[in-house]
């Protein structure tokens, strides 16, 4: 005796699970992740820069040992910039205490400042055009900005536990 034919095949169980599955991924890349994102603290930032290229301009940095030196994991700009390193001004980026030129794609980057990086101090590496003369002016290479107009920086701090492998 036949098992009886429930008039639904198997094939055509895959194809509808397929289906669901695709219009799941539509569905979440269309509308998921489109929320405000919250502001950067530490770690990694992507934004946009004023030339409103997603995800062209961003900045990658850790704490950092103390010392004379600050090392930037990965800074990538569309166009050649600055990564410039300001001291913290209660809470906000305060006077200039280095910066480096950087040309555009990704790359690392490596900052000398003028005042070392101490234990437990607040810092900010934010990112800068040039005006094309590779040569740092704050009154015109300005700061990068992302489509919110929030300016492209990320926060780190002084630390003797950052590890040896980052001392300045």
């Amino acid at each position: 005796m036949q098992p009886q034919d429930s008039g639904i095949k198997t094939w055509q169980w895959v194809v509808t699970v397929i289906v669901i599955i695709v219009l799941i991924v539509i569905g979440f890349m269309a509308f998921g992740g489109k929320g405000t994102p919250a502001p950067a603290t530490n770690g990694t930032a992507t934004n946009n820069s004023n030339n409103n290229v997603p995800g062209a301009n961003s900045i990658i940095i850790s704490d950092q040992y103390p010392g004379n030196v600050v090392y930037v994991s990965s800074v990538q700009l569309v166009a050649a910039g600055w990564v410039v390193i300001h001291s913290d001004n209660k809470g906000q980026p305060g006077a200039i205490i280095g910066e480096t030129y950087v040309p555009a794609g990704i790359n690392p980057a490596k900052v000398t400042v003028t005042s070392p990086i101490v234990d437990g101090g607040t810092y900010y590496a934010m990112l800068h055009s040039d005006n094309g003369d590779q040569k740092f002016d704050a009154t015109v290479d300005v700061p990068l900005t992302d489509t919110n107009g929030n300016t492209i920086m990320r926060v780190f701090h002084g630390s003797v536990s950052a590890g040896a492998n980052i001392k300045g």
